[in-house]
């Protein structure tokens, strides 16, 4: 028998993401509702990828369901601790959009940051992925916060958050895997901090929303156990002179291109 769609009300919306390959059920007025962080960010695993891969702080899983679109024997697992987007993401799984990819997607709500045995109990057991995405909350507390509570734990960053959850990629990956993280520019020196000895070779992608505009967005990837230096790469311009996007950009946002060339 058919499985029957999931419930949708109206604290919900199901939108389409490259160009209709997968949808997503998110928050309709509340929480974080992703968009092209998530998908730049998947971007950032390679076309072909076979392994195992973890989406850390997965969300509604916008980010996770993008890299099984594009590399077709990818398996994910979404990891999320919030019970309400943790929710979406089931309810994504659920949709018959999605039935073609949710067999190699499982789902984890666990806190990324936890330590030790704690987060082995929790079902993020060690040397258990080939690559690693995260998308952490990135804004500082002093940043103007909002005042929803569900957004605010996916926006604002805690003292060490790049250090926990870094350690805990560390922990979970496979020898020889990749972790792939966005952030702001400002933070590349604490990332690069965290990475130390557990990731090297790291590439760094600054994301321009025009020429000649500054940076909003850096994303590094690394490999754990190389010695390879640090390499800053070309960047990604979002926009031309008018609203719409680049021609790569295009690309990478649709699943279409990665975005390491």
């Amino acid at each position: 028998m058919a499985k029957e769609p999931p419930p949708v009300g109206p604290s919900a919306t199901v939108d389409a993401f490259h160009r209709g390959r997968f949808h997503l059920v998110q928050p309709a007025s509340k929480g974080h509702r992703s968009g092209i962080d998530a998908m730049l960010l998947a971007g950032a695993v390679p076309t072909g990828f076979r392994g195992r891969a973890a989406d850390f702080g997965a969300g509604a899983g916008a980010a996770g369901l993008a890299v099984a679109t594009r590399c077709a024997e990818a398996h994910v697992t979404l990891v999320e601790r919030s019970a309400e987007m943790s929710g979406c993401a089931r309810a994504s799984l659920d949709l018959p959009e999605n039935q073609h990819l949710a067999p190699r997607i499982e789902l984890l709500k666990a806190d990324v940051a936890l330590p030790g045995q704690e987060r082995v109990r929790a079902g993020l057991s060690d040397r258990s992925f080939d690559f690693i995405i995260m998308n952490p909350p990135f804004n500082a507390v002093r940043d103007r916060a909002t005042p929803d509570p569900l957004k605010r734990e996916a926006h604002v960053m805690t003292e060490g958050l790049f250090e926990k959850w870094l350690r805990t990629a560390a922990a979970v990956a496979r020898p020889g895997a990749e972790v792939a993280v966005i952030a702001r520019p400002v933070s590349l020196p604490e990332l690069l901090a965290a990475l130390g000895s557990r990731f090297g070779g790291a590439e760094v992608l600054p994301i321009h929303p025009r020429q000649r505009a500054e940076a909003i967005r850096i994303i590094i990837r690394a490999r754990q156990g190389s010695r390879a230096g640090l390499r800053l790469l070309d960047p990604l311009i979002l926009h031309g002179s008018g609203r719409d996007f680049t021609e790569r950009a295009e690309a990478v946002i649709n699943g279409q291109v990665p975005l390491f060339r």
